[in-house]
C-alpha cells in the first residue's frame, strides 16, 4: 500500500481557545495571598495568578484559517449590560475524597450563565461541541496531578478567616490562546468583546 505524504504547506495549524471574564487587579491580588497561603500546605500544581479568569466557553481544538469565522461569531452574540461577579467559597471537583481540581466558586447575576449559553449556541453552529455538563462557573487555583496528602490543606482551608474573595462588574469577555509548554499553560488574549452600556 503506497504511504500518503502530508505536506507541511498543507497542515493545518490548530490553536486550543477558550473564551473567559477577565478578574480586576483587587480580586487577583486576593486570590495570590490566598494561594501563597495555602501552597506550602500540599505538593498541587498551583496556577499561577496571570491565568486566573472565569471561563465561559472551552472551544479546544480550531484550526487557525477559520480564526475569523469564529471571531465573527462571538461579534454576533446579541448585546447585554454589564453584569455584577462575586468571587467566593472553595471546593473540590469532583469531590473531596478523590479530587483533580482544586477552586474558588463564582457567584453572578443572571448575565454569566446567558453570555455562557449564548456563546455555546453561537459556536455550536460552526460546529464547536456543547458542553456534556450544566455551566458551573469557578476558578481553578491547582489541579491534583497525582495522589499527595491533602489533610493539612484541607485544614488550612477551614481555618481560613474568610472565603470572600472580592466582587466586580464584568463589561467585556475576551478570546483566549491557550499554549500548552513545560512549564504550565500559557494563555494569551486574541479578542476583546465589551459589553454595552
Amino acid at each position: 500500500m503506497a504511504s500518503v505524504r502530508v505536506f507541511p504547506s498543507l497542515r493545518q495549524t490548530r490553536m486550543r481557545l477558550f473564551t473567559a471574564i477577565d478578574l480586576p487587579p483587587a480580586v487577583l491580588r486576593n486570590l495570590t495571598r490566598l494561594v501563597d497561603r495555602l501552597r506550602p500546605y500540599a505538593r498541587l500544581r498551583w496556577q499561577p495568578a496571570d491565568n486566573f479568569h472565569i471561563t465561559t466557553k472551552f472551544i479546544g481544538e480550531w484550526p487557525e484559517e477559520r480564526l475569523e469565522e469564529l471571531t465573527a461569531a462571538l461579534r454576533r452574540l446579541p448585546a447585554r449590560a454589564p453584569f455584577r461577579v462575586a468571587v467566593r467559597g472553595l471546593g473540590w471537583f469532583p469531590n473531596e475524597r478523590a479530587p483533580r481540581v482544586f477552586w474558588t466558586g463564582v457567584e453572578a447575576e443572571a448575565g454569566l450563565a446567558k453570555l455562557a449559553r449564548e456563546t455555546e449556541d453561537a459556536l455550536s453552529e460552526l460546529g464547536i461541541g456543547r458542553e456534556g455538563r450544566p455551566f458551573a462557573p469557578h476558578l481553578t487555583l491547582a489541579r491534583v496531578k497525582e495522589r499527595v496528602p491533602l489533610e493539612a490543606l484541607q485544614k488550612a482551608v477551614g481555618e481560613l478567616p474568610s472565603q470572600e474573595f472580592g466582587e466586580f462588574t464584568a463589561e467585556s469577555f475576551y478570546l483566549y490562546l491557550s499554549e500548552l509548554r513545560p512549564q504550565g499553560s500559557v494563555y494569551t488574549k486574541l479578542e476583546g468583546f465589551p459589553f454595552s452600556r
